[in-house]
């Protein structure tokens, strides 16, 4: 009998893009799974896009609850899921039809493999349109350490989420995922990147992870760091070399924005008024 594998849906103000990922969820060549649509608290029409799809196959679930957060949203629908893998699935994003019959039959080769996850691509609007292809590394935490190799779409252990008590619920801008993976993998256990595109990202202007990467990633960085900071004293040499370089390259950045001639000419625009300012500053 194939292990069942709950399938996270969070929805919140996306209902408009749960028809493609609802569809490719249907679509999957492996029929073990159940797939826990929650709506976290969405003002938009969730249940109702929902209902259908519990009207076409009882294996989709309608849950909801009070909006608190992506991770919140991922650990209500873990805390109420049957199977013994966990796969989030993000409203607006794809799986490929042999998602879970490659990632399932990966992860119980080996007991040692925790987490399995594939190459991405990231298109906008429709699933043909790529802009982007990601062919994530490594195996292991310290590959994790900087850079997050895997997407928050990659089959996991349950038992894992048990043991390190969920997603982080107050990290509400973004990276919640990266630390998932580093709060499981700092134990000594592996991840696998089946060399294959399984999964399609939706890329949009506006979503959680631009609003990071543009707004908060310093700060969520540090808390990465501080939360987890015994994997990184043990990479110091490592850790500072990353460090280091991150600082001369932001560094050397600030100097060709001042180097540039469009800096240039903006001072000029705007020197007659700082002098007006200074003026009015006197009286």
């Amino acid at each position: 009998m194939s292990s069942l594998v709950s399938i996270i849906v969070p929805c919140y103000k996306q209902a408009h893009f749960l028809k493609d990922s609802l569809q490719s969820v249907l679509d999957q060549n492996y029929s073990a799974w159940e797939c826990l649509i929650v709506n976290d608290g969405s003002p938009d029409n969730v249940s109702e896009i929902a209902q259908q799809w519990i009207n076409k196959d009882s294996r989709f679930k309608y849950l909801e609850k009070q909006n608190g957060g992506l991770s919140s949203a991922r650990n209500f629908g873990i805390k109420n899921s049957k199977g013994s893998y966990i796969l989030p699935l993000d409203a607006d994003d794809i799986l490929h039809q042999d998602y879970l019959k490659k990632t399932v039959f990966e992860i119980e080769q080996n007991e040692s493999i925790a987490i399995v996850s594939s190459y991405s691509r990231f298109f906008i609007k429709e699933k043909q349109n790529i802009v982007y292809e990601l062919k994530p590394k490594g195996n292991s935490c310290v590959d994790l350490l900087y850079v997050n190799q895997l997407v928050a779409t990659s089959l996991y252990r349950k038992e894992y989420w048990e043991e390190v008590g969920g997603y982080d619920e107050s990290m509400k801008k973004g990276f919640e995922d990266w630390e998932f993976w580093i709060a499981i993998t700092k134990k000594g256990l592996k991840y696998k990147i089946i060399e294959e595109f399984l999964f399609y990202y939706r890329k949009s202007k506006k979503s959680m992870l631009v609003d990071t990467i543009s707004n908060h990633a310093i700060k969520v960085k540090e808390y990465i760091f501080k939360k987890h900071q015994e994997c990184y004293i043990a990479d110091f040499e490592n850790c500072m070399t990353v460090l280091f370089y991150e600082q001369d390259a932001i560094r050397k950045n600030q100097k060709r924005i001042k180097n540039s001639l469009e800096y240039k000419i903006a001072k000029i625009i705007c020197k007659p008024y700082r002098i007006v300012q200074k003026l009015w500053g006197k009286k």
